[in-house]
């Protein structure tokens, strides 16, 4: 059984909102529903249910397909570990939580493998798990022990007070040394794995851009999340005309490495802690990877 506590993204469909957390299709999560193997409060729900903060969602969906998430002894580069939370450093090419068909090998295995205790309000894939960022995308992010800590942070991911700095090598040079991109970002109709700007069935997205330092075909940029969007930044970058570097997916398709991820580092992460109400921030510098194809792209 997998319990899910909705904590953020209410007023949308249950369908839609449990696409993002269960990693299985809309169609099949849909068939769940209807044969009452999703519940809400206890009770059997439609289609058309909107979620609401506090409402908790049992899936039923183990039942078919047994899922044995194991500790694996992964190491990690812990920046910060307390009772209630950690900051882990991931490196690029490391998927956060373990999905359909892929158990193993994820941020989550090395956690169980480290970790008494996990938080369980994302249930049982995610334990942990309080926001994510893409596989290969390095960078800090952070971990919950228990369920009052997840609880708390999620709260502040959702009222946009948690602070998230990236840095990005992008194409081209980009003229202003600051700017605000506002646009919506949804699933591409005609890639379901890919994301885009666009006004139908999408979600605020705002992503503040600075330039470090500016080259001859490229920029080095802060990016600030004020939003957490699936892809934002690349999504983000793409629209404006300055895709990140290396991007296999929203990015040129001549990549510079193929066994490296996009130069996309999530490098300082600033929040309340939970317990003891103190504000925290971190910080942490790009890997030696990133690092040398910056240099390489300083002389381009």
């Amino acid at each position: 059984m997998n319990v899910i506590n909705v904590i953020d993204n209410d007023g949308i469909r249950i369908d839609k909102y449990l696409l993002d957390k269960l990693d299985i299709s809309r169609n099949k999560i849909q068939k769940l529903i209807n044969d009452n193997n999703i519940l809400v409060n206890g009770k059997s729900v439609k289609t058309s249910y909107i979620v609401r903060v506090d409402d908790l969602i049992e899936c039923d969906f183990l039942y078919k397909e047994k899922i044995d998430i194991l500790p694996e002894d992964i190491p990690l580069d812990i920046v910060y570990e307390d009772d209630d939370l950690l900051v882990v450093n991931k490196p690029s090419g490391m998927v956060v939580h373990p999905a359909v068909g892929n158990y193993s090998h994820t941020l989550v295995n090395a956690l169980m493998y480290h970790c008494n205790n996990l938080s369980q309000v994302n249930g049982v894939i995610r334990p942990g798990i309080i926001h994510r960022i893409d596989a290969d995308t390095s960078g800090l992010l952070l971990v919950a022990k228990n369920d009052m800590a997840h609880v708390d942070l999620a709260k502040q991911i959702s009222e946009k007070s948690v602070k998230r700095e990236y840095i990005a090598l992008v194409d081209g040079v980009i003229k202003e040394d600051t700017a605000t991109i506002d646009a919506p970002i949804g699933r591409d109709v005609k890639n379901r794995k890919k994301m885009c700007v666009t006004a139908d069935n999408s979600k605020d997205a705002i992503t503040n851009i600075k330039v470090i330092e500016r080259y001859k075909n490229s920029t080095l940029i802060t990016c600030s999340l004020l939003t957490g969007r699936t892809h934002q930044i690349r999504v983000h970058m793409n629209y404006i005309g300055h895709s990140v570097i290396n991007d296999p997916v929203y990015g040129s398709k001549k990549l510079v490495d193929s066994l490296f991820g996009q130069m996309l580092h999530a490098r300082k992460i600033g929040f309340v802690h939970p317990r003891t109400h103190e504000y925290m921030e971190f910080t942490c510098e790009p890997p030696e990877k990133f690092l040398d194809i910056l240099e390489m792209y300083k002389d381009k």
